[in-house]
């Protein structure tokens, strides 16, 4: 069951406010991760707490501070963007299904990762001190 798209319109609307790309196709997902060239930070949204209260903030925190951001924002949206995110899960690989994550892929390649239980034990200036060390590896 998808969640109803109005109900999480504002949760959509933190992260394309940010300039974040939302990839709703099987299509769209394929195109990001195997043919855009540089790095690409791909968020699986969610409704939790969790990302209320910590992703999406950190995020935001992390591309506003670092000095380096990926080349590339994406997202999908779990519960809504059902396909596509099954999609995003397909080409992390073994690695469990996690919202929400956050992905980070140079010229098609998983650099790193961040799966849910790692989001739920810091708070939002843990995880965006994380993402900017993360990009200052890998972009």
């Amino acid at each position: 069951m998808r969640y109803d798209p109005v109900m999480i319109q504002p949760f959509r609307d933190e992260l394309t406010r940010l300039g974040f790309e939302e990839l709703r196709t099987v299509e769209s997902v394929d195109k990001s991760i195997k043919e855009q060239k540089g790095t690409t930070l791909l968020v699986v949204n969610s409704v939790c707490g969790c990302a209320a209260g910590k992703a999406r903030p950190a995020i935001g925190i992390a591309l506003k501070d670092s000095p380096v951001r990926p080349d590339h924002l994406t997202t999908v949206f779990a519960g809504a963007d059902l396909e596509a995110t099954a999609r995003v899960r397909e080409h992390i690989g073994s690695l469990p299904p996690s919202s929400p994550s956050i992905a980070l892929w140079k010229d098609g390649k998983l650099v790193h990762f961040i799966p849910r239980y790692q989001i739920e034990s810091k708070d939002a200036f843990q995880i965006a001190e994380h993402l900017v060390q993360t990009f200052q590896e890998h972009c």
